[in-house]
């Protein structure tokens, strides 16, 4: 497998995911121009993609999934409270049709093409939020954003991920003093808003350590965060606990906000 992100933020999320000569989408939260444009640049072939899969339905997440959709024909994957989301959310122009509407179960394997994926409840202020359990051609990708907290449920994915997406979103001093008002505050730091680098790097550290090899952070904050220190902030974390590794250290890496990733080859 290889992914590559091109969007990672509250600008808008995306990312592609290919085995062989197939892909699967996760979210769309750049505009249908914009991820045409990209996809030229970066050699990213849609005509490969099986599907689109979408983890919430706040816009950032799903601004042109109905629009690709309507354009390509392609069956657009999520939980049923999701895909109601998608229907209510006003700022979503262009709606699924209903015959590319594909409601999947959380916990549930789903077989396409190359791809098993397995969809896991995420806590979020959103009509529901899943995670992305993802295998192929011998390796997994495991993907977690917008998270309020890890909860029982997310563990056991978690856990055994060689390649983890996972969301760092905002650095506890830098919220408590930037420029948000008091409730914005309150909800980016509730059990259903988002996860501090602290909150991430626990987590590695105490779910990540045995099995996976590379972790990239995403979705942070422009106001309230900022790459080096969300690294530094992990790193010194894991670093006490180096230990609890079985293999070689783990590279990790932050995803840019508003400009692609490249492709990462997993292995």
């Amino acid at each position: 497998m290889r992914f590559i992100s091109l969007g990672s933020g509250s600008s808008g999320n995306c990312y592609y995911i290919q085995s062989g000569d197939k892909a699967i989408i996760i979210d769309i939260g750049i505009s249908i121009r914009r991820l045409k444009i990209l996809s030229r640049q970066y050699g990213v072939n849609m005509g490969n993609v099986l599907g689109i899969f979408v983890t919430h339905d706040h816009t950032d997440h799903v601004k042109a999934v109905g629009a690709l959709s309507q354009e390509t024909a392609l069956p657009v994957y999520t939980t049923e409270s999701v895909h109601h989301g998608m229907e209510i959310n006003r700022y979503m122009k262009k709606k699924v049709p209903r015959e590319h509407t594909r409601t999947i179960e959380t916990h549930t394997e789903n077989h396409i093409g190359p791809f098993c994926i397995t969809a896991f409840p995420v806590p979020h202020d959103s009509s529901g939020n899943n995670g992305y359990f993802i295998e192929s051609d011998g390796t997994n990708l495991c993907l977690v954003t917008d998270a309020g907290h890890i909860t029982p449920e997310m563990e056991p994915y978690i856990a055994k991920a060689q390649h983890l997406i996972i969301e760092a979103n905002y650095d506890l001093a830098m919220l408590a003093t930037g420029p948000y008002p008091a409730p914005l505050r309150r909800r980016i730091a509730s059990d259903r808003g988002h996860m501090s680098n602290e909150d991430t790097g626990n987590a590695i550290a105490r779910l990540a350590l045995k099995e996976a090899k590379h972790i990239w952070l995403c979705h942070l904050s422009e106001e309230n965060n900022n790459p080096n220190l969300a690294l530094r902030t992990i790193k010194e974390i894991l670093a006490a606990h180096e230990s609890e590794s079985s293999h070689e250290p783990i590279t990790i890496e932050a995803l840019p906000r508003r400009s692609p990733s490249g492709f990462y080859e997993l292995i």
